[in-house]
């Protein structure tokens, strides 16, 4: 049995681990990488510095980021203490609350070396493809809570096709994520103008900046194929027991929003505060398509049906 005050510490923990990953985008897109300088935790040596844009939204981040890691703590304990005695019913939340506190930790340090030595941008991608794994253990989490809110529910079993399907997208999808945070910190979002064209072009000229832009729309267009796949492949499979149909959904929807807000993120290059709250949106809704399509992934291998028995 969940608790409401369990399921409100799970929910907040959530929204503050995207409050942290959204902080951290913002930093990103305004410059403010480095608007501490080299000092961590201090910046520029004082506990709280000298007023500037940058130094000051760098430093948010800092604090939002270390109450976050508190309250994945204190969430990752009250897990503990409240299942503990029935861990094989309730395992589920200790896996979540951990890998969460796991990779809160590790996004902590890996922001700590970005700032005592300065990183190159595929680690700093990496940056944020951390976070966006910690902000899905959350996620899930808080999906739990509601899931199992009366109780353990009724076992459905789930066609073993699923789970494959499921996978191979997710590990997709965390690529083209990588892509476009690589995108980000290189600042190559200019790479193509116009949309669905890429500088009025069907196939540009690989090199530069538009060759990396043009791959991740590649990557995006085919991403979104997949999706569309799994969508129809799990409808037409599934007796949807487990909700899984919806989830599959739902996630076909925000892969057509992610898409839209790419297409919107483009036209707003040039205009440097449009240009910041349309990162933000495509940063918001691919965080939550991820956090679903893990979900869809985690229920389709617990759930699936053992080969030659029927039976999980």
């Amino acid at each position: 049995m969940v608790t409401g005050r369990f399921r409100a510490f799970a929910i907040a923990s959530c929204i503050g681990m995207l409050l942290v990953l959204l902080a951290g985008a913002l930093v990103t897109n305004t410059g403010s990488g480095r608007g501490c300088g080299d000092d961590w935790p201090l910046c520029h040596g004082k506990f709280i510095p000298a007023y500037t844009f940058e130094s000051m939204l760098e430093y948010s981040h800092r604090v939002v980021s270390a109450l976050e890691g508190i309250l994945v703590l204190g969430v990752t304990i009250a897990a503990y203490r409240m299942y503990k005695r029935n861990p094989d019913v309730y395992k589920e939340p200790y896996y979540y609350a951990g890998f969460a506190l796991l990779f809160t930790v590790i996004q902590a340090f890996m922001g700590a070396a970005a700032v005592l030595w300065p990183q190159s941008p595929p680690i700093m991608a990496i940056h944020f493809g951390i976070s966006i794994i910690a902000f899905a253990a959350t996620m899930l989490l808080v999906i739990w809570t509601y899931r199992v809110r009366k109780g353990p529910q009724k076992t459905f079993v789930v066609p073993r096709s699923i789970l494959p399907r499921a996978l191979i997208t997710s590990v997709y999808c965390y690529v083209v994520i990588y892509l476009g945070a690589f995108i980000r910190h290189t600042e190559t979002a200019g790479g193509c103008e116009g949309w669905p064209l890429c500088n009025g072009q069907v196939i540009p000229e690989m090199t530069g900046a538009t060759g990396i832009v043009f791959i991740h729309r590649v990557a995006a267009l085919i991403l979104a194929l997949m999706i569309a796949g799994l969508y129809y492949h799990v409808r037409k499979v599934s007796s949807d027991g487990e909700g899984l149909t919806s989830s599959a959904g739902w996630v076909l929807l925000l892969i057509v929003a992610q898409v839209m807000s790419g297409a919107w993120l483009t036209s707003t290059v040039g205009d440097e505060n449009w240009f910041i709250f349309t990162s933000l949106i495509h940063n918001l809704i691919i965080v939550g398509l991820f956090g679903i399509l893990m979900d869809i992934v985690i229920r389709s291998w617990r759930l699936r049906e053992r080969e030659g028995s029927g039976k999980l």
